[in-house]
């Protein structure tokens, strides 16, 4: 079993959380329960699977739980799209 904290790809994850509740701290009120918190959960799932798939007995387990931070990372990939597109996201911060 490993501490998933070392693990680049969670430490990215933890960092990639962060900022997504940062940004998503600008968004428009009537977007509480609808983007803000869909993009907050995607965000914190991709580093919770990685977390929960280091705890597994077998590399077949982990490989799942990191399948699903790959899905969850679609998930994000996708309103992040959707919230440029509305205008929530400031052009220049989406690229970087």
């Amino acid at each position: 079993m490993q501490d998933f904290r070392d693990l680049e790809v969670w430490q990215f994850a933890h960092q990639l959380a962060l900022r997504i509740h940062q940004t998503t701290r600008g968004f428009p009120r009537d977007e509480l329960y609808g983007l803000i918190s869909q993009m907050r959960r995607s965000s914190a799932s991709i580093a919770s699977n990685i977390a929960e798939g280091c705890v597994r007995r077998t590399d077949v387990d982990f490989a799942s739980f990191l399948y699903h931070a790959l899905s969850s990372t679609s998930e994000l990939e996708y309103q992040l799209l959707l919230s440029h597109d509305l205008g929530y996201l400031d052009p220049s911060a989406s690229a970087s």
